[in-house]
């Protein structure tokens, strides 16, 4: 919620790292090379020299089968060995002894791949749900405020990293933050957890967003503080939505605020930028700036990962352009906003293949549900 080829499935999970099924074709492969020889020597005039690819169908099937389907299988290779029908050269003992050796050997290693994967999957639940508990799925709806969220951590293989965002309706009204903590990977979930934690409890009693701000800061610090030679700092902002959504208070720390989509066009909001979290904030909050919403308002959040890549010519992405392009009402009504974020994510895939940043983004907008 990270360089990598175009690329990979959104939970970071490959065929060969992460535990991913395999491709189809590796699943056929071994039956249809079976097939192929078979038929080769049946339609051939000739004898065929070509038995020893049936040695190569049990390895072949320990890359997606389990042991008793690797077994049948070697069995078959066996049997069409020995079949007189199939005119293999008639092998003899040592070559049915060395596939039968291989198709054994086969059958161990699929049963030893087998449990490791069912281990694998076991603690990848395991892992899945304890990052779920920091980063929970945001809902469709806060409040006042519909929202959707993307989120793609740089390291493969987990569903958190240095990036972070969140929604919560308290007294006060709708809050949201949205951050990067510095560094990625699996050592900024521990402080991703704690500045969490800190939002939910200051949504409950801080009056405003500044306050939010600050409370967040001093979490850092004092975590920072527990730590000998500790730098830890993080960008964020923080949104507040009074009543009936009809504004938006924003405060800005080292990070820029949201984008505007309003009317067919994309405009960053000015809002001030202070000090990161966890370099005294408390001691000089940043002013906030308060903007009117419309109906049919929204605000596009995005992180480090999204304005700052770039093509194999070292352009950035445009994303203002593309937010005007994909935010465009079609005929059925306005762009869902998780559609909105799908698209730039799709796109943002396509234009900079090589991402290696936590890729984060929030779309906020009040108002009734979108028509779907």
């Amino acid at each position: 919620m990270g360089g990598r080829s175009a690329r990979r499935d959104r939970d970071g999970r490959t065929w060969l790292r992460g535990g991913a099924p395999p491709p189809r074709w590796v699943r056929v492969l071994p039956a249809a090379l079976l097939a192929g020889v078979c038929v080769s020597t049946l339609v051939s005039p000739d004898p065929l020299d070509i038995g020893f690819l049936l040695g190569a169908i049990p390895p072949l099937a320990v890359l997606s089968y389990g042991p008793a389907a690797t077994a049948v299988l070697g069995v078959l290779v066996l049997a069409v060995l020995n079949i007189p029908a199939f005119r293999l050269n008639d092998p003899g003992a040592e070559d049915a002894l060395t596939v039968g050796f291989v198709a054994a050997l086969s059958v161990l290693v699929s049963y030893v791949r087998s449990r490791r994967d069912a281990q694998l999957v076991t603690e990848r639940a395991v892992a899945e749900a304890a990052q779920r508990a920091v980063v929970p799925p945001l809902p469709e709806r806060v409040g006042g405020v519909r929202c959707a969220g993307l989120y793609v951590a740089a390291q493969q293989g987990t569903l958190v990293g240095g990036d972070f965002f969140d929604v919560r309706e308290g007294p006060c009204g709708v809050r949201a933050v949205m951050g990067d903590v510095q560094g990625h990977g699996l050592s900024a979930v521990a402080t991703v957890a704690s500045l969490l934690g800190a939002f939910r409890e200051a949504v409950l009693d801080r009056p405003d967003p500044e306050s939010v701000a600050a409370r967040l800061d001093r979490r850092l610090m004092v975590d920072s503080a527990a730590v000998r030679h500790s730098e830890l700092f993080a960008t964020a902002v923080v949104l507040e939505f009074g009543g009936g959504a009809r504004a938006v208070r924003i405060v800005a720390c080292g990070q820029p605020g949201p984008v505007l989509l309003r009317d067919g066009r994309a405009v960053e909001l000015d809002a001030p930028v202070g000090t990161p979290l966890g370099l005294g904030l408390s001691d000089g909050t940043p002013a906030g700036l308060t903007v009117p919403l419309r109906p049919g308002d929204r605000l596009f959040l995005a992180s480090d990962g999204v304005w700052e890549a770039r093509d194999s010519a070292g352009a950035f992405y445009p994303l203002l352009d593309r937010l005007v392009e994909f935010s465009a009402d079609g005929p059925d009504g306005p762009v869902p906003l998780p559609v909105l974020a799908e698209r730039v994510w799709t796109d943002l895939v396509r234009y900079a293949p090589e991402l290696d940043d936590d890729v984060t983004m929030l779309v906020l907008a009040p108002g009734p549900v979108e028509p779907r």
